[in-house]
């Protein structure tokens, strides 16, 4: 314990200018005195701290030193820090143990350097998803923790296509891809490895009972996700209006937009799957027409009557 807190104060003294001995005992929750014994064995150390008195007084550590940082760059230090910053976004990691990570990747840098820390911060990565529950947090505690102590989980799960079935799964890692966390797993129902979006589990239960990890790494999981798929893609023609002009240019390449000399713009790309096109078309309702191919447009026109129908704007006859 006296070995983590001598490495804490350290820490705190490379990452603040001064420090007063109480705000360490505070931090520390032990005694002044304890703080006092704890300065005086890194100074026999050899760790050069120097002590100021009155109001503005506490203790330092002296602007030539720094701990050793393995010749990482003051630039590599701070893109570090910030891919830090990021991972913590996800609570992916215990928020005490990221901001001791933090700490110590701070304390890489020289008292000289500490100035130049905030033009480094000039790029923030954020993975928080929009949805981000009590209930999301805790499923993704739960399933962590099955992961870790390999643990056999039971749940049901909702498919793309609506189905609910109860699952039976060897947890092997979570991944968190597009703002959203999924499980890999082995799953004993299908008797293949299967992949799970954390939203859709319900009713997740880790059972007592324990499996042997099989050998399928994490990388060749990942792999097997990131198959192309099957559907040859085929190329559209969409037709949006001028107010859909922001959206447009986030969802498409900006070579696949033409704006046309009345502010609408046409959009020729490619898709994969039929669903997915008529899913897009939905999306952005009443603000696109999909020009190509025709059939595809004959599917969305018989959708968007079937919607009609079932509000009651046509007649059914």
């Amino acid at each position: 314990m006296k070995l983590e807190r001598l490495m804490t104060i350290t820490i705190l003294l490379l990452n603040r200018k001064r420090i007063q001995a109480q705000e360490l005992a505070d931090q520390l929750e032990v005694s002044l005195r304890t703080i006092y014994r704890d300065l005086d064995s890194l100074g026999q150390a050899g760790i050069p701290i120097v002590s100021y008195t009155g109001m503005e007084g506490g203790y330092e550590i002296m602007d030539s030193f720094r701990l050793d940082r393995q010749l990482l760059s003051f630039e590599e230090l701070t893109a570090l820090s910030t891919a830090l910053r990021g991972l913590a976004s996800t609570k992916a990691y215990d928020a005490s143990n990221m901001d001791r990570l933090l700490g110590k990747v701070g304390a890489m840098v020289t008292q000289a350097e500490q100035g130049r820390t905030g033009e480094g911060h000039r790029i923030h990565i954020d993975f928080t998803p929009w949805k981000n529950s009590q209930e999301d947090q805790s499923r993704y505690d739960s399933l962590r923790k099955a992961v870790d102590e390999r643990k056999l989980i039971r749940f049901n799960y909702t498919s793309r296509t609506g189905d609910e079935q109860g699952r039976e799964v060897e947890p092997m890692s979570l991944v968190l891809k597009n703002y959203s966390w999924y499980l890999h797993g082995y799953c004993l129902l299908r008797n293949d490895y299967r992949i799970f979006k954390l939203t859709r589990i319900q009713e997740l239960e880790v059972q007592a009972g324990t499996f042997i990890r099989r050998e399928e790494s994490h990388v060749q999981l990942n792999e097997r996700w990131a198959l192309p798929e099957r559907n040859d893609p085929f190329s559209v023609i969409l037709q949006f209006k001028a107010s859909a002009a922001v959206s447009v240019m986030d969802q498409f390449d900006a070579k696949d937009i033409e704006r046309l000399p009345d502010g609408q713009l046409l959009v020729r790309t490619t898709f994969s799957s039929e669903n997915w096109l008529i899913r897009t078309a939905f999306h952005y309702m009443a603000d696109v027409m999909v020009l190509e191919p025709a059939h595809l447009a004959d599917r969305v026109k018989k959708i968007a009557l079937d919607i009609a129908r079932q509000y009651g704007v046509l007649d059914t006859d």
